[in-house]
């Protein structure tokens, strides 16, 4: 058995003996959140930013705003792009290069609670039918991972979304920017299975150790717009059900900390 494997099951023993007396590696309820902090406006040339950290795991997401050409099939609505980017500096896990799967994983999951939310009204993006429209890129940057960049990625997204401004004199589209409408505020919620239990905001050795993950994606009403599965082992009905409704009351508790006046 090689050291990394060894190093894995005693963690593993670790975190069982923990889940024994009902208690984490670094002392958290099983529904209790890492400290977390937002700050927004933290790159001046972007139409918005953020700066998330949930414990150790930091990321920044930066928003840009530019004219361009809609794809063809819908030639009245905006268009969203989301990229990732996880270079070695965050963690001995990342590879320079092209993006590897995780931040392509990573991009998809943010995207996809933006996308299906409909925060962004995309008709209302459009400035010329099937010629002009306005195109929302926003570049995720992680800077340090300590586990759980899928919710500190998605919060900074929806930071930046909502502090953004329309660009309207640098394209001489009109002569005054505006804020751009952000209709949603969905929140990404990650808890991950150990032993039948279910703990949200994994650090980076619950991550290790765990055999399935899942991400919940929640709309302001408690609905869901996102929700995806990763590892190797199943969920019963009850533990997703549990995973949900973590899920939500995170979201709501999140969302109403940091979202309301924003």
């Amino acid at each position: 058995m090689g050291s990394n494997n060894i190093i894995a099951e005693i963690q593993r023993d670790h975190m069982y003996n923990l889940l024994m007396r009902g208690e984490r590696v670094d002392g958290r309820a099983f529904d209790e959140y890492r400290p977390i902090s937002i700050e927004t406006g933290v790159i001046a040339r972007a139409e918005g930013s953020a700066h998330v950290k949930i414990g150790e795991s930091q990321v920044v997401v930066g928003v840009k705003i530019q004219i361009g050409t809609p794809f063809s099939d819908t030639p009245d609505k905006g268009v969203i792009i989301t990229n990732a980017e996880l270079i070695p500096m965050a963690s001995p896990s990342f590879e320079s290069g092209p993006p590897k799967d995780y931040a392509i994983e990573l991009a998809r999951l943010v995207d996809r609670g933006i996308r299906e939310s409909k925060a962004l009204d995309l008709d209302r993006l459009c400035i010329e039918e099937g010629e002009k429209v306005w195109m929302v890129f926003i570049d995720i940057h992680a800077l340090d991972y300590d586990g759980n960049l899928v919710d500190a990625a998605s919060l900074g997204a929806l930071a930046a979304l909502l502090t953004a401004t329309i660009p309207n004199k640098k394209y001489e589209v009109s002569d005054e920017d505006v804020q751009l409408t952000v209709r949603e505020m969905p929140i990404a919620v990650t808890a991950i299975e150990f032993e039948g239990e279910i703990m949200v905001d994994p650090c980076l050795h619950e991550e290790a150790v765990a055999s399935s993950r899942i991400t919940v994606i929640s709309n302001q009403d408690g609905s869901i717009c996102g929700i995806q599965k990763i590892g190797t082992d199943s969920l019963t009905e009850d533990q997703v059900n549990r995973a949900v409704d973590m899920a939500i009351n995170k979201a709501r508790e999140i969302r109403e900390r940091f979202f309301i006046n924003i």
